[in-house]
């Protein structure tokens, strides 16, 4: 433990117990019955029932004939020593515990494959049915799906009691179910939710936005995995992996009669970490009539995440299968809000006082900084309601996802603030507030177990927060006992009952991390520690750095499954979060527990609690801000048999290279190198980004983000991509720290749901945008984020010239409905570029021969001089059939390059640009980001016109849209282009001098 506790003493009135000081050999003989119980439940749950009888039956009669020869007798003088009996009985409790678990698997199986709600979802049948909640309701995190976001559904685990069909025929049962509630549908009539308390001001928090971006936005978020925060880390939930199982998506896929279905699919399942998204539908082209629609939506969100579990309902929905069995779910509930729910019985006594105290911690927090007040509820109770997706991402790449969750960490550092320094539990100089309180020995078993009791009724009785309570209570055990070698087969036992109570937490990744880390704090965490110490590392830091390393050895190859990645950072930054880790689950605590009395101390406390839980959140942020944080890794097993014997191989000669410090000083500089990635270095090493670069496009799979050069580490970013990480990932290759304008052409998700991603530790001066504010949703997140950074936002029309360093553009599109085009001062930005020689590096192919063009640009008179961007006045959007239409299309000239940026124009708007005066600029320019990622919606007229040299495409790899066109690509290289794709090529950079008698470079990333 790194908690600093209180010291206090008592009068030795009671017997001294010293731990055990000499260890001995492991005691392992509960291991094998707990392993094979293991895996025969993983095995059983949906095996058919003949096989799992004959599995019983015989592993039944084995054991059974084992034990009874084991205990035949003495052996006859002579005879061998008794080790073939044990191993006898052995053999039999393996066999015994095989045919438990088999039985339990069985049964459990059956019983949610059975009765007439399974049969229902295979009709898709509608149904209303009476369901009683078993977790809590949570958002899910919605997925960019082409040029929309499909919006958040709220999601609900809970029991089906009885069904009634559309012929009314009614049937009571019991049958676990996932509830979809469809983004819209009203909220359950009497779902007022627990009362207010004193000084909070706010309800059940939904998201301004669908994809909870927004800093109160709420999300799903995964527990998490890698190292313990603590140093005594008895849980590692499962990274990316929710606790029960299965990770499911409810989405539109036309398989019944009016083209809805649902599936539940993935990897793992969870109360807490679910991944669900619906198909959205169309945006209201009135924007009130939109705001109104959405309000009413969050509403009725609202009203749905404001109940409790152990409420009953009855809603009206369709069922729809499981796509991926194997999970604990008999069938998926699509509720779309007709019939209107209605709630049968409020929840019990005990969910309403534990709901109570949740809603305490959140008023408390309410007027917390940003990070503090989204996470703190977070570490004590595993609220994760308020965390951003860019949060969320942050502690996924440093492995402090662990923190997030529900773990055994927090109820170890809860009694250990009870009992002391767990090293000193046991004996009468012992500490912490229980002799201060003179509370005895068993008097302080009996507050434990009541704390407890108590944790698990706050932090809800599922299986993850029972698995919690029992690994955290075996790992500080351990420590205060001393006697780990005694722990070992505690452990085993543990595994053995949950996994016969519970047999789907076989199946539960968030379960095998929990074991895999609570192990190796047992076995591998003391002898690295004494090894460390043994070579002059101070104890508290060795013992600390002991368990992280153990954790994340083991829980590497499991996380990698999971993530496809491995992170390099996981250790130091669990290291650097362990000491916040404490005080902030102490104080948050505390505030949890005042809130219902005095909601002022309670919000004392929670800024208290606020300050190491900012600390947490920066490592989190800096540690994910490095280049090399991780590695793309196999996500197979086969991957992470790799990584586990590259692990081993590590280890071994780590011991080696520990008695030599200058190569131990060698390889953490190279480390340090390979996280830091110094863009000189990187340069030299991959050839990207090739030097003297222009202009890139960036692979954020099907979407749009390109980035024009614009001096030292300073671009002009035009659109974001649907993928926040993605374009950050680029922009950090590109080394972009400034971005004096973003251009965003249009707002369809897959232009714009980058856009966290570009402000994300970058100085954004201006975004400039269309006039068409539609998709609605998808432009009050641009609106909000850009609001919440202090950035400006103006609109682009056509004629407008804009200028910053080398760098200079044109805006042809969209016209202007009325009055004069708006010009503005130039963009502040760096100081002249000096132009470099044609670019070489790796795999540049030579585009076509020579190109005639037009002079300088040309249009309104060019304003100079330093200012910020200004908007002269409003100007009226002209009337477009959709968002494609109000593409803003750049004319850009940079280093005597001539580059047209189409965005996603369609083809009448195309036409239209011929038409225009902007017409005789655009023949024969040196590169063309293709309209649309190069669908086959393009005008011939225009291709021929523009003729560029190069041409760019932006596509995701396999999208389903068919991007690009073969008849488009045909068409431009017809034309005497080369033509490049991201969905094949990877990232593109363009460079050289262009003109009619210049080369024209362009560099694919790691070619």
């Amino acid at each position: 433990m790194s908690a600093t506790l209180q010291h206090g003493a008592e009068p030795d009135t009671e017997p001294r117990t010293a731990p055990d000081p000499v260890p001995g050999p492991l005691d392992l003989r509960l291991v094998p019955p707990a392993l094979a119980a293991w895996a025969t439940a993983a095995l059983t749950l949906d095996a058919p029932a003949g096989r799992t009888v004959w599995i019983a039956a015989v592993a039944l009669l084995g054991g059974i004939v084992l034990l009874r020869a084991s205990r035949a007798g003495p052996a006859p003088p002579g005879a061998p020593s008794g080790r073939p009996a044990w191993a006898r009985a052995s053999l039999a409790a393996v066999l015994l515990c095989v045919a438990a678990s088999a039985t339990s698997a069985g049964l459990q199986g059956a019983d949610v494959r059975r009765g007439p709600v399974p049969a229902l979802a295979r009709r898709s049948a509608t149904v209303t049915a009476d369901i009683e909640l078993t977790g809590d309701p949570w958002l899910s995190r919605p997925r960019v799906r082409g040029d929309h976001t499909a919006p958040a559904a709220v999601l609900i685990r809970a029991e089906v009691r009885r069904v009634e069909e559309g012929d009314g025929r009614s049937t009571r049962t019991r049958a676990p179910v996932l509830v979809v509630v469809d983004a819209g549908a009203a909220g359950p009539e009497g779902s007022a939710g627990p009362p207010p308390l004193r000084g909070s001001t706010e309800g059940p928090e939904v998201p301004g936005r669908a994809r909870g971006a927004a800093g109160d936005g709420s999300v799903a978020v995964a527990e998490g995995s890698g190292t313990p925060s603590d140093g005594v880390m008895a849980s590692a939930e499962g990274s990316g992996t929710p606790s029960d199982g299965v990770a499911a998506s409810a989405e539109e896929s036309g398989t019944s009669s009016d083209g809805m279905a649902v599936s539940a699919e993935g990897s793992g399942t969870s109360s807490d970490g679910v991944v669900v998204s619906g198909e959205a539908s169309g945006a209201s082209s009135e924007k009130g009539a939109a705001s109104a629609g959405g309000s009413r939506a969050r509403a009725g969100q609202a009203g749905w995440l404001g109940l409790l579990p152990s409420t009953r309902l009855r809603v009206g929905g369709r069922l729809a299968p499981a796509l991926v069995g194997g999970d604990r779910t008999a069938a998926v509930l699509r509720v779309r809000g007709l019939p209107g729910a209605r709630v049968l019985a409020g929840p019990s006594t005990a969910q309403r006082w534990a709901g109570r105290l949740r809603d305490g911690l959140r008023a408390a927090t309410d007027g917390l900084p940003g990070d503090a007040r989204a996470l703190l509820p977070g570490l004590v109770v595993g609220d994760t309601a308020r965390i951003t997706p860019e949060l969320d991402d942050a502690f996924k790449a440093t492995d402090l996802t662990h923190t997030l969750a529900v773990s055994g960490s927090n109820l170890t550092v809860l009694l250990a603030l009870l009992i002391g320094p767990p090293g000193l539990a046991r004996l009468t100089e012992r500490r912490g507030l229980a002799p201060r309180l003179g509370l005895s020995l068993r008097a302080t078993a009996l507050s434990a177990g009541a704390l407890t009791l108590g944790f698990v009724l706050v932090c809800r009785p599922d299986p993850s927060v029972l698995r919690a309570a029992v690994c955290g209570a075996i790992a500080l055990l351990a420590l205060a006992t001393g006697r780990r070698r005694s722990l070992v087969p505690a452990l085993a036992a543990a595994v053995l009952l949950l996994v016969l109570y519970d047999p789907w937490l076989a199946r539960a990744y968030g379960f095998l991390l929990s074991v895999l880390a609570t192990g190796a704090l047992l076995v591998l965490a003391p002898g690295w520690s004494e090894g460390l110490r043994r070579r002059g590392v101070p104890p508290r830091l060795a013992e600390a750095l002991g368990a992280a390393a153990a954790a994340q050895a083991v829980c590497a190859p499991v996380v990698a499954v999971l993530s496809a990645r491995v992170s390099l950072v996981a250790v130091p930054c669990n290291l650097l979060a362990e000491a916040a880790v404490a005080p902030a689950t102490v104080l948050g605590f505390a505030a949890l527990a005042t809130a219902p009395v005095a909601m002022p101390l309670a919000k004392l406390l929670a800024w208290g609690a606020s300050w190491p839980t900012r600390w947490i959140a920066g490592v989190a942020r800096a540690g994910a801000a490095l280049p090399g944080a991780g590695v793309d890794w196999p996500g197979n097993w086969p991957g992470a048999l790799l990584l586990a014997a590259v692990t081993v191989a590590v280890v071994l000669a780590g011991r080696r290279l520990v008695r030599h410090p200058w190569w131990c000083g060698l390889f953490g500089a190279l480390l340090l190198l390979a996280l830091v990635r110094p863009a000189p270095l990187t340069r030299v090493v991959t050839g990207w980004p090739p030097p003297g670069w222009r202009y890139a496009m960036c692979d954020v799979g099907q979407g749009d983000a390109t980035v024009l050069a614009a001096g030292a580490g300073a671009g002009v970013v035009v659109d974001a991509g649907p993928d926040p990480a993605a374009v950050d990932r680029c922009l950090r290759q590109l080394g972009i720290t400034r971005v004096p304008l973003l251009v965003l052409t249009h707002f369809h998700a897959d232009h714009v749901a980058g856009l966290t991603g570009v402000l994300r530790g970058r100085e954004v001066a201006a975004i400039e945008t269309t006039g068409f504010e539609e998709p609605r949703q998808e432009a009050e997140f641009v609106e909000r984020e850009a609001a919440g950074r202090h950035i400006p936002v103006v609109r682009a029309v056509a004629g407008e010239e804009r200028r910053t360093g080398p760098l200079s553009w044109r805006v042809l599109w969209p016209p202007a409905a009325t009055g004069p085009p708006t010009r503005s001062g130039p963009l502040t930005g760096p100081g002249p570029l000096t132009e470099p020689g044609p670019l070489t590096g790796p795999g540049s192919p030579t585009g076509p021969g020579p190109l005639t063009g037009p002079g300088p640009l040309t249009g309104p008179d060019s304003v100079t001089g330093p200012g910020p961007v200004t908007e002269s006045r409003p100007v009226a959007a002209p009337e477009f059939d959709g968002p494609n239409d109000a593409s803003v299309a750049l004319l850009v000239r940079t280093g005597g390059l001539r580059l047209l940026l189409l965005g996603d124009l369609e083809p009448p708007d195309q036409q239209a640009l011929l038409r225009s005066p902007e017409a005789a600029g655009i023949a024969g320019v040196d590169v063309l980001k293709v309209a649309h990622h190069g669908s086959a919606y393009q005008d011939p007229e225009l291709i021929r016109l523009v003729a560029p040299r190069v041409a760019l495409i932006s596509c995701g790899t396999g999208n389903p849209y068919g991007h690009p066109a073969p008849s488009t690509v045909a068409a431009l290289r017809a034309g005497g282009a080369l033509v490049l794709r991201t969905d094949r090529d990877g990232a593109l950079a363009v460079g050289g001098a262009g003109g009619a008698d210049r080369e024209v470079r362009v560099t694919r990333d790691g070619a």
